[in-house]
């Protein structure tokens, strides 16, 4: 990610979406925000990659609550989900209707950065 002009956050931030004239908040495990102008000191708005690590606990909230949720982000073009159980990763794109696309071997490319993402990357020092 480097010599790019994002701005990585990994769990400490929140996103803020605006559903229903109601705000929510969601913590995902990392994000990208790429806007500058998006500098609020505890929450970002317009992020152009979502990332969810997959655990028992939150798989299903992961799946449904916040897809559909992160799905009215107007700027959100991919959204991750990694699995922690299987050498998978769950890739959703706006361009492509949000049709799952799963990637299990290789490489996957991140369209908002222009970038290519080994999996070995990814799952370097977690899994056999």
């Amino acid at each position: 990610m480097r010599g790019i002009s994002c701005q990585p956050f990994a769990n400490d931030m929140k996103v803020r979406l605006h559903i229903q004239n109601q705000d929510i908040f969601y913590y995902p495990d990392l994000f990208l925000s790429c806007d500058p102008n998006d500098r609020a000191t505890y929450y970002r708005t317009p992020p152009c990659l979502l990332v969810e690590v997959l655990s028992e606990s939150t798989a299903r909230i992961d799946r449904r609550k916040k897809f559909w949720a992160y799905q009215t982000i107007h700027c959100l073009s991919e959204y991750l989900l990694i699995s922690q159980t299987a050498r998978e990763v769950g890739i959703y794109r706006r361009a492509d209707g949000w049709a799952q696309e799963i990637v299990g071997e290789g490489s996957i490319r991140l369209k908002c950065l222009d970038v290519e993402l080994a999996l070995d990357v990814i799952y370097e020092d977690v899994m056999a």
